[in-house]
């Protein structure tokens, strides 16, 4: 029998966000990051999406360990909450390691969590797999691609990456070490497909340096910065920019703090001399000496810029005297959200400046040309796309069949689904459980569909409570029922027809007193049923109907 590399995405495919792939080979497994995902609109209260890992709870003896691409939240931000379900030694690069050490910090995980930093160039093994980690370019300092070797073949996983021939750090993608792998023989890639739309090659991160020193040089005004707070090229950038203008810069927003603090005592981001300043002091300088570093680019509400623009931050007034740079595109999803963050800046009467206006934000993310130098340079038997909407991995099949790669050598799957690969032949027939799993503040997957549904249904239409006080001597009505209403109609414009509500529940229930129904629940649901009957045909509404049996 042919021996069998079982990959399974729990997360990052159909969407953007969760990412999570699961390698498995001769009885044991390791995982590929561990992301989480933006709650939708509709997910009400809802604070992120982490994978459903039942599947690695059930199999946890065969675990060998976590193996962590970058630090974003996509590929980092679920490892507390899973590690608490199954737990199993991270291994990782120096700054990603930092990052994910203020994770398990906050959730008291690090005692109890072997975590591992692994430079680019070392190879780390875990059980019959052998991951090799292998520098790349990406939005954040401290990215890699892995060679999963096993007796089987290799593998190649390249996380998120560009190819940016002029780094801020200096360290390029190393393209030598794929082509050797090429050379050699590998089985299959899985491969970054957010950019794959766009034809071309992706900008380098050091164009936007260069637009800060535009933005920064002859301007008077106070200057207020937004970008993503792992972008600590981005944030390098900002400062040598100031420092070359001569302006000081003060940091605020917590993770933007929290990163600018674990990037500088590991040697990724270097402070000019005499720059930084606290945000309480530099707001005695000049408004041309200022420049002040925020979180808030994706218009969250809890975020500094936010709490700016809208009059409730404790340090900053926002007005003429500003501008606004906004370094960072919209994810997918926050068009809207931005969009009022940045019409409200423009209220108070700021200058605001963002990504359609000048170049202040290139993707991390391979374009097409790169895309395409990655298959020639590994020349897989079998290719998987990953990190994408279905569009972005149909997109990225035909990409590599343009590459010569046959359409059975090339698997789309969902998330769930077991590809299967001997060194001639790849599948994927069979699925194991994947999904969403919520949290909500403290609680962890204890929000469900039904939850979720209820809390749109309120959101739709709000909620109708029936009051009916029942005697528990003789079941019949002590007084007529009362009507409680939230999110539906206004009380007192809407007497008439709370009104008629009430005489609804009335007759319902003095209807199943005289036919000696005396079940509670039995009530309940023939006075929703009732009441839910009439409101869809006079109003065309569904509210939440709430009988509740008060027994006096």
């Amino acid at each position: 029998m042919a021996e069998k590399l079982k990959i399974i995405p729990l997360g990052g495919l159909n969407e953007i966000g969760k990412n999570m792939t699961v390698y498995e080979y001769g009885g044991e497994i390791i995982v590929v990051d561990c992301g989480m995902a933006f709650p939708e609109d509709d997910m009400y209260g809802i604070d992120c999406v982490i994978p459903d890992v039942s599947y690695l709870i059930k199999n946890r003896s065969r675990l060998r360990g976590l193996f962590i691409t970058h630090g974003h939240e996509d590929h980092i931000g679920a490892i507390p909450y899973i590690l608490k379900q199954v737990n199993m030694p991270i291994y990782c690069t120096r700054l990603t390691a930092g990052l994910i050490k203020l994770k398990l910090q906050e959730h008291g995980l690090v005692n109890s969590t072997k975590l591992v930093t692994v430079e680019a160039g070392q190879t780390i093994k875990a059980g019959k797999f052998q991951v090799e980690f292998i520098h790349v370019n990406h939005s954040i300092a401290d990215s890699v691609a892995f060679a999963i070797h096993t007796r089987m073949g290799t593998v190649i996983h390249t996380g998120d990456f560009k190819i940016d021939s002029t780094p801020i750090d200096g360290d390029v993608i190393d393209l030598a070490r794929l082509g050797e792998l090429g050379k050699k023989g590998v089985l299959a890639l899985l491969a970054d497909s957010t950019n794959v739309e766009r034809p071309g090659y992706t900008l380098s991160e050091s164009a936007v340096g260069q637009t800060f020193k535009r933005q920064f040089s002859n301007c008077d005004k106070r200057i207020i910065v937004t970008t993503f707070a792992s972008n600590v090229h981005r944030i390098q950038q900002v400062l040598d920019a100031a420092a070359a203008c001569g302006r000081k810069v003060a940091v605020t927003g917590r993770s933007m703090e929290n990163i600018m603090k674990v990037s500088t005592e590991l040697g990724y981001m270097k402070v000019p001399k005499g720059t930084l300043m606290e945000i309480n002091r530099i707001k005695g300088l000049p408004p041309s000496q200022q420049v002040i570093v925020t979180t808030g680019s994706q218009g969250e509400e809890m975020s500094a810029l936010y709490r700016m623009a809208f009059s409730t931050h404790k340090q900053i007034d926002i007005g003429p005297t500003d501008k606004v740079i906004i370094s960072a595109s919209a994810i997918p999803g926050n068009e809207v959200t931005v969009g009022r963050v940045i019409n409200e800046l423009f209220r108070k009467g700021a200058d605001v400046v963002y990504d359609k206006a000048d170049m202040l934000h290139v993707s991390g993310h391979a374009c097409q040309e790169e895309l395409k130098i990655i298959h020639a340079l590994v020349r897989p038997r079998f290719f998987i796309p990953l990190h994408g909407e279905q569009r972005m991995l149909q997109i990225h099949k035909k990409l590599a069949m343009q590459m010569g790669m046959k359409p059975n050598h090339i698997v789309v799957a969902e998330n769930g689904g077991v590809i299967e690969l001997t060194t001639k032949h790849i599948k994927c027939e069979t699925s194991v459980p994947a999904g969403e799993v919520f949290v909500d503040g403290s609680g962890v997957g204890d929000v469900g569909s039904v939850v979720l549904n209820d809390r749109r249904l309120l959101a739709a239409d709000g909620m109708v409570v029936v009051v009916l006080p029942i005697s528990s001597h003789d079941h019949h009505l002590l007084s007529e029922p009362e009507i409680v209403t939230r999110g539906f109609v206004y009380v007192k414009e809407s007497e008439e027809l709370l009104q008629e509500l009430r005489t609804i529940a009335y007759n319902t229930v003095e209807d199943m007193s005289a036919r000696k129904r005396r079940d509670d629940g039995e009530i309940c649901r023939a006075v929703r049923s009732a009441i839910s009957s009439y409101l869809y045909k006079s109003t065309k509404r569904s509210p939440m109907i709430i009988p509740m049996v008060t027994k006096l």
